[in-house]
């Protein structure tokens, strides 16, 4: 490929900035380190699965069914009849504080035990060496691990491990717990100290061994066990929900699970039941007064017959006595109505639901207040649910209490009218009762007292019997009630471990292990700001890159003479070869070099460019043209009294008079000499153009030193002067942005003959690039030897 096509392809912009062909070769370089990072991502997998406790899912299936009564428990269409509200609110309710609280108070978890286990310590339930008991009278020493250990089945020690604690106190507050020092106990006696009180039973008969313990709150256990259960729907619109919780011990979990369950059915039986304990408590007052009247009545009457030896009634008496006790019974029905419906005003005005008694209990048949008052208690048993999880201003709430607030209206409203119907009937029947006691004075006195006493002894007895059998009927709805839900699938375990899972964990150790390295590689690449490698350069660049030259890693800049068979030399070679392909054979070369900043390596680049030129017979001179930062004679060990600035200012008439001979065959210097004030001037005037003309006259190839590109303006007047131009980028020092700094001067100003050289790469896995790369490998043979070394 020749360089005028390879230039034209340089032209060719791409606006990629991340290469994958220059980021797969450093990303196999990090080998090492990607599997470092695997081995410590491994062995943190390790560690945390085997030192964090294991959570095992238990599951079980519960069935909510729903009802169209307006006594269901878990519907209620005066609240809406949106299916999936009644479901909601029912999974709220299983997951609430006071579900979880009821179900704890049948279970006897607030002391936890644990064993030694090979990383951690493992909770034990049930098959317990030891069985703590714990006086919540007194305070106590929670949420802290105790330690219990015994050499003989007498007597044990406490010691307590962990570094904090809580104390509990019988008023129920909570404050931070500073355990005793421990000691020597025996075994089934009480142990009471300002801290604790507690008394430990050895259930394994063991002669020696150890355990340990930790004692919970209420507070503690309702919030862990009802924040973990979740509530699901086994499929999409079904009422059978599904039941889990992640917890350490399966078997302690599945017992809380079961007990839930259980727990809710007894609470719903508990509030289908409570009408008919209402019931049943009232008719119980009802009896209790109608009793005693029953038997005294009974007494009188025996005692009647025997002192005056009546025994039978005639004819006109028993018709007098049919007809009055008819009356008599239903005026005593219709003044237990009258009390009913004034202690239900009285409930209504007190809003106090939960003492209502359904009409239909005590032989009331009217269907519309039946009815309502059912649908007041549904209503009231489903607003006491929601305030378990709600509160007042909550929409479901307020929109019961509004439901409630017009079903007492309209109760009261009929109860009135239903009060004064059957205050009207008890007028008449008492009317009746007054025109039949009239013919009833005809009688005998003794049948008339008969009579009398026998009358209130069969209406307190058909009363009596009345209330029984209304009795009778609650008991037996009660006993008939079953809970509308129940359990599909008692709990049971799912599967492994849900955490931690060591596959998991493994597989997620690997993954970053692999990736965070590669990852950190594409940062930094995506992040570089420095040129890196020669393949990002041509890529980027609008003119070649015509040879690289490997960093100097010696103190003495003149590589070329004082260590000649390295292979920095034979990269400074490399470029000269290059340079004669540029320019037509055996003419006289003049060259500059340059870069965007300082310490990119002109300098350095220049003595050694003129150093492989002087090497091969040419006259060649150095021209120190940065007058600023003057470097040369420093490195060739000359003076800096005379140089160019002399000359340019007229100081000297002659300017061979300036030119210093090298102790190098065939290298003159001629150094920038004493900063001027005004470089810029000396170097853009026709004085230095004509000192360029008459060095060429002299010598084969000058080479001109010349500032930064980036950081003075007479550099870019130099570029008129000189055959060829080369640009310096210096590896991990030159930045990114200096290249669209060259492409700009390239394409701006119309520059030929200009090129880039690639300084201070490391020779080891590098690629150089195409025609111009340079190695180990190609060169002496002392420098294979010391790269080995």
């Amino acid at each position: 490929m020749s360089f005028n096509q390879e230039e034209s392809d340089f032209f060719q912009d791409d606006d990629s900035s991340f290469d994958l062909k220059t980021l797969f070769p450093k990303i196999l370089r990090i080998w090492p380190v990607i599997l470092i990072c695997m081995a410590i991502f491994l062995a943190t997998a390790y560690f945390y699965t085997n030192t964090t406790v294991p959570a095992y899912l238990v599951s079980s299936k519960f069935f909510i069914k729903e009802q169209e009564s307006p006594l269901s428990l878990f519907e209620n269409p005066a609240l809406g009849g949106q299916q999936g509200i009644g479901i909601t609110n029912e999974i709220i309710i299983l997951k609430s504080r006071p579900i979880a609280e009821a179900a704890l108070v049948q279970l006897d978890f607030d002391v936890e035990y644990y064993e030694e286990g090979r990383f951690i310590k493992k909770e034990v339930f049930r098959k317990t060496p030891i069985v703590v008991e714990v006086e919540w009278e007194n305070p106590q020493l929670l949420n802290g691990l105790v330690e219990v250990k015994w050499n003989n089945p007498a007597e044990y020690t406490l010691s307590f491990p962990d570094e904090n604690y809580s104390q509990s106190y019988p008023d129920g507050s909570i404050g931070v717990g500073v355990p005793n020092q421990g000691g020597t106990y025996k075994f089934n006696e009480w142990i009471e100290t300002p801290q604790f009180k507690v008394k430990i039973n050895n259930t394994s008969n063991q002669d020696s061994g150890e355990a340990y313990y930790i004692v919970r709150d209420k507070n503690y256990l309702i919030n862990k066990y009802s924040g973990g259960l979740i509530v699901d729907l086994e499929e999409k619109n079904s009422t059978i929900l599904n039941l889990s919780m992640a917890v350490p011990n399966t078997e302690k979990g599945q017992t809380y699970l079961n007990a839930l369950m259980e727990t809710y059915l007894e609470l719903e039986l508990q509030e289908k039941n409570e009408i008919a304990n209402r019931t049943i408590n009232f008719i119980d007052k009802q009896i209790a007064g109608v009793s005693d009247s029953l038997t005294q009545f009974e007494n009188k009457v025996q005692s009647f017959r025997s002192n005056n030896k009546i025994y039978n009634l005639n004819n006109e008496s028993s018709t007098v006595y049919g007809r009055l006790t008819e009356i008599e019974s239903e005026l005593a029905n219709a003044k237990l109505k009258s009390r009913y419906f004034q202690s239900l005003k009285d409930y209504l005005v007190r809003e106090n639901y939960n003492e209502i008694v359904v009409p239909s209990g005590l032989g009331i048949e009217d269907p519309y207040l039946n009815g309502l008052i059912e649908n007041l208690l549904s209503v009231q048993v489903d607003r006491s649910r929601l305030m378990a999880t709600q509160t007042e201003l909550s929409p479901a709430v307020r929109e019961a209490n509004k439901k409630l607030d017009d079903l007492n209206k309209s109760i009261r409203e009929i109860l009135d009218n239903v009060d004064l119907n059957n205050q009207m009937t008890i007028n008449d029947l008492e009317q009746r009762k007054k025109e039949i006691e009239s013919s009833f004075r005809n009688l005998p006195q003794a049948e008339q007292n008969l009579i009398a006493l026998q009358r209130q002894a069969d209406l307190s007895e058909s009363i009596y019997n009345f209330l029984s059998e209304k009795r009778a009927e609650s008991a037996i709805t009660k006993a008939s009630n079953r809970p509308n839900n129940k359990i599909i699938e008692f709990a049971k375990t799912v599967g492994g471990p849900v955490s931690p899972k060591p596959q998991r964990n493994y597989l997620f150790a690997l993954f970053c292990g692999l990736i965070l390295p590669i990852v950190f590689v594409v940062c930094r690449e995506l992040f570089r700001v420095k040129i890196e490698d020669i393949t990002y350069l041509e890529k980027k660049l609008k003119i070649p890159v015509i040879a690289t030259i490997l960093k100097n890693k010696e103190e003495n800049n003149l590589v070329v003479f004082n260590n000649g068979k390295s292979g920095i030399a034979e990269s400074f070679r490399s470029l000269r070869a290059n340079i004669r392909y540029l320019m037509q054979k055996d003419k006289q070369v003049t060259l500059m070099l340059t870069s965007t900043i300082s310490s990119e390596g002109k300098t350095f680049c220049a003595m050694n460019l003129a150093s492989v030129y002087s090497l091969t017979g040419k006259k060649t001179i150095l021209v120190g043209c940065d007058m600023r930062k003057p470097k040369i004679f420093d490195d060739f060990g000359l003076k800096n009294d005379l140089g160019l600035s002399t000359v340019l200012s007229n100081q000297i008439e002659n300017w061979g008079d300036a030119v210093q001979s090298s102790e190098y065959e065939n290298l003159d210097i001629l150094v920038s000499g004493p900063i001027p004030p005004n470089p810029a001037e000396l170097l853009s005037g026709d004085q230095f153009e004509n000192l360029v003309n008459e060095l060429k006259k002299v010598y084969d190839v000058i080479i001109l030193d010349t500032p930064p590109i980036g950081l003075v303006s007479e550099t870019i007047e130099l570029l008129n002067f000189v055959d060829l131009t080369l640009f310096v980028f210096r590896q991990d020092y030159s930045q990114r942005n200096f290249i669209d700094a060259l492409n700009g001067l390239k394409t701006g100003k119309g520059i030929k003959n200009i090129y880039a050289l690639f300084n201070g790469v490391e020779g080891k896995g590098v690629t150089y690039g195409y025609g111009y790369s340079y190695g180990y490998g190609y060169g002496y043979y002392s420098d294979d030897k010391k790269s080995k070394k």
